[in-house]
């Protein structure tokens, strides 16, 4: 009875484990500016930035820049990675709305007429997680 108790009390807290996904990016060719994520985890508010579910930004390091997101519940992510080089807090893109600054995605690649889904960019985090990203 006396180990039973404990193990009732802490399983709730169990259940809603947080994890860490530590993020490297490699191929950054300025250490200008912020790189930037977006962690997304619906499909239907995937790349609408005023419906990220969790961000974060760190300087950006020229060769790999490493970022952390923290207290992620356990399940489906998609992440967006991108190089705000001028520190304007944007992505910026030209006339035809192309980025013209470095961006990349969790597994996911552009594809030839945008970007991918989520679906193809998805994660299952589960527990704490290492993810590389190339630019």
């Amino acid at each position: 009875m006396r180990i039973l108790v404990p193990i009732l009390f802490l399983l709730p807290f169990s259940l809603f484990s947080q994890n860490r996904i530590s993020i490297t990016v490699d191929g950054v060719k300025t250490s200008n500016g912020h790189i930037s994520v977006a962690v997304y985890d619906k499909s239907e508010s995937f790349l609408k930035f005023d419906r990220v579910f969790k961000s974060d930004s760190t300087r950006a390091k020229k060769g790999i820049t490493k970022i952390d997101i923290d207290n992620l519940p356990s399940g489906e992510y998609a992440l967006a990675v991108f190089h705000d080089v001028n520190g304007n807090n944007h992505l910026d893109t030209n006339f035809l709305g192309v980025p013209t600054e470095p961006f990349a995605f969790s597994r996911g690649k552009m594809r030839t007429f945008g970007p991918p889904s989520f679906k193809d960019c998805v994660l299952s985090i589960r527990s704490d997680q290492e993810v590389h990203i190339s630019f």
